[in-house]
């Protein structure tokens, strides 16, 4: 009997070694190796803790990083430096940046309401580096002004290196310091947090998908990030709200991004649970907010996408999303002539009067008659994959 139970623990030992740590807490769930899995919830107005592991061991943020590439822009508009239709310059150094990039070419712009988009949604490098550009003349002088910012707000474990989270040694965070930078987004920019809930972007012919799969798949969940470099596993800082109580969570580690997406939403379950807010049912989601760019450089594309009202505490948001306004609708055909009642001037002609030179045939209009119909939605290969 002893041996047995000995070589029953042996096993599960060895077994634990091999598939790497089981994160502490309610959610217990396998994630990956122990030297980069971390995670963290909290209540997002307190900020009190209601789950933790390794939040305060040092981690690679990835494309997290891009949150406070992004509370720096609100920041500058809010002090008025720039706004939202201010063009963002793509320099060559910006434009060399690897993949994920929006591509825009060197010495073309965007908008920087098209920045924001693309960095939430594509997790654009280029465009990264090219906002770090404008805001402090190179990528360098504005990592070293992001991280005297993060220290500023209480990220005391947190160095930039670069804009966008591409992989330095030395660009490190926590899990706990990226919850409180979501927090402070949330809080500091209530005006542009709602740009992190975008799940589609549209980019003069292309339609752009956000990465951040828990906005679809978590009942919820209104943001915020996703981030994965080969050092740093995948990462995510998401919050979600029901009945008034919203949370902010932070994962580092996952071994792909569906297992990441499956732990944050068990750990946030978790938390819920502890707020005492009713368990969700999976349901169907309601229709992605789309949003487009509204640069002329890149073609007119769709046009901007009103957002619905948002709806009651603990409801799913429910909007009608439609990426072109419709067009006024016209007769299909038009009459070859106007009724004889429109056209007192003229005097009647018997009917077998052939018609008058300056008359214009119906078959032959002055311009191409315009469509009412909207655009087809994209097709599955057109979307971006995701990345993290």
């Amino acid at each position: 009997m002893t041996i047995s139970f000995l070589s029953r623990a042996t096993l599960a030992v060895f077994l634990g070694l091999c598939t790497g740590l089981a994160a502490t807490g309610p959610a217990g769930a396998q994630i990956t190796a122990r030297d980069r899995y971390a995670s963290i919830v909290v209540e997002a107005r307190t900020g009190q803790v209601l789950s933790a592991a390794n939040a305060d061991e040092t981690r690679h943020p990835a494309s997290l990083t891009k949150m406070m590439t992004l509370y720096m822009l609100f920041e500058a508009m809010r002090d008025g430096r720039l706004n939202l239709s201010t063009p963002i310059r793509m320099s060559a150094e910006a434009a060399s940046r690897p993949p994920s990039k929006l591509g825009v070419p060197a010495g073309g712009s965007i908008s920087a309401e098209s920045a924001i988009l693309a960095l939430v949604t594509r997790s654009a490098n280029d465009v990264a580096a090219a906002v770090g550009e404008a805001l402090s003349g190179d990528e360098d002088a504005f990592a070293r002004a992001m991280t005297m910012r993060a220290r500023s707000l209480g990220m005391t474990r947190t160095t930039f290196r670069n804009a966008s989270g591409l992989p330095d040694p030395e660009q490190v965070t926590t899990a706990r310091d990226m919850v409180l930078l979501g927090r402070r987004l949330i809080a500091d920019f209530p005006e542009h947090y709602h740009y992190f809930g975008t799940q589609y972007f549209a980019h003069g012919n292309r339609m752009i998908r956000n990465h951040n799969g828990m906005l679809r798949d978590y009942p919820g969940t209104d943001g915020i990030k996703t981030g994965f470099i080969n050092a740093s596993g995948f990462n995510i800082v998401t919050s979600a709200q029901r009945e008034g109580v919203r949370l902010v969570g932070a994962v580092f580690g996952g071994s792909s991004w569906p297992q990441r997406n499956n732990h944050m939403a068990g750990l946030l379950d978790d938390g819920f649970q502890r707020m005492g807010v009713r368990s969700v049912p999976v349901m169907a989601q309601a229709a992605p907010r789309v949003v487009a760019g509204r640069d002329p450089t890149v073609g007119p594309g769709p046009r901007r996408v009103q957002t619905a009202a948002r709806p009651a505490s603990g409801q799913p948001r429910m909007q009608n999303v439609s990426t072109t306004r419709p067009v006024a609708t016209r007769p299909a055909t038009r009459p070859a002539t106007r009724p004889a009642a429109t056209q007192p001037a003229q005097p009647r002609r018997p009917a077998s009067q052939p018609a008058t030179p300056q008359s214009r045939p119906a078959a032959t209009p002055r311009t191409p008659p315009r469509t009412t119909q909207a655009p087809a939605a994209p097709r599955p290969q057109q979307v971006a994959r995701n990345g993290g």
